[in-house]
């Protein structure tokens, strides 16, 4: 019998040098998202529970979508310590980012949440989402899910911009992704995208990132333009915007052109 390959699409992507493009997603609890988010020419979605107020039970119905329309579903957990990594795992998510990454020591224990042992400690499951529930034997589903599982490491602190090679040197992690509204807010300098230092920092972990064979990301800043400049400097996973950000700028569009029509003055 031939091995188990489950590749991620998001991955593929990357590692031939495309760029993958991800919706946030903090407000809508149906799977219905995966397929906006596919339609309207996005690669994966990053379902932002750090922030929002998912329960797990929808995330996993998020990602069965996902999974059935080619969407990678991806998800940001509490912390690098986060319980709920391995069975978000284990119920159809792809890839796991954790925030606030600052260390290498931080670093190696998010890796060690969400890959199988050697790599780190994840428990073995039966019955996978991401097999359809086919049964298959352990020794063919645990190296084609750790291949298949996205690890992000998220560089959001000052301390995390200063210890970058150590963390980007550390084995397990594909995508060092920069969280450019944290990392701004804890240089002292909040909301200034595009900034001399916000464009510093991004060079230094993109530089690093690369060194080190990982894929550089980018977040957070909105500006089409800057968000084409990080492309050309080397990033392949950027997150275009939320959904929130998105049905917000589409209904203010549509209701301003209204009201302009009318003449409504109010």
């Amino acid at each position: 019998m031939a091995a188990v390959s489950i590749p991620n699409p998001v991955k593929e992507m990357m590692k031939a040098g495309k760029v993958a493009l991800g919706m946030n997603v903090r407000l809508v609890r149906s799977g219905d998202i995966a397929r906006i988010a596919k339609s309207s020419g996005h690669d994966f979605i990053f379902i932002d529970i750090q922030h929002s107020l998912f329960n797990i039970e929808t995330v996993g119905h998020i990602a069965q979508a996902a999974l059935g329309c080619g969407v990678a579903p991806l998800v940001r957990v509490r912390s690098c310590d986060d319980p709920d990594t391995s069975v978000l795992l284990d119920n159809g998510v792809t890839g796991i980012v954790f925030p606030d990454i600052s260390t290498a020591d931080e670093a190696r224990r998010a890796v060690n949440r969400a890959r199988f042992p050697p790599v780190g400690t994840r428990s073995v499951s039966g019955g996978y989402t991401i097999f359809d529930f086919r049964p298959v034997n352990v020794a063919d589903a645990v190296p084609a899910l750790q291949d298949n599982t996205l690890v992000v490491c998220m560089i959001e602190t000052r301390e995390g911009l200063e210890n970058i090679d150590e963390i980007c040197a550390v084995d397990g992690i594909d995508v060092i992704h920069v969280g450019s509204n944290d990392l701004l807010t804890a240089l002292g300098k909040p909301g200034t995208f595009g900034s001399p230092e916000h464009i510093a920092a991004l060079d230094r972990v993109i530089a690093s990132a690369v060194k080190h064979g990982k894929i550089p990301g980018v977040g957070g800043d909105r500006n089409v333009a800057r968000q084409a400049e990080f492309i050309r400097k080397g990033a392949r996973f950027i997150t275009t915007n939320s959904e929130i950000a998105f049905i917000m700028a589409e209904a203010s569009r549509v209701t301003g052109e209204l009201r302009k029509a009318l003449g409504d003055k109010t």
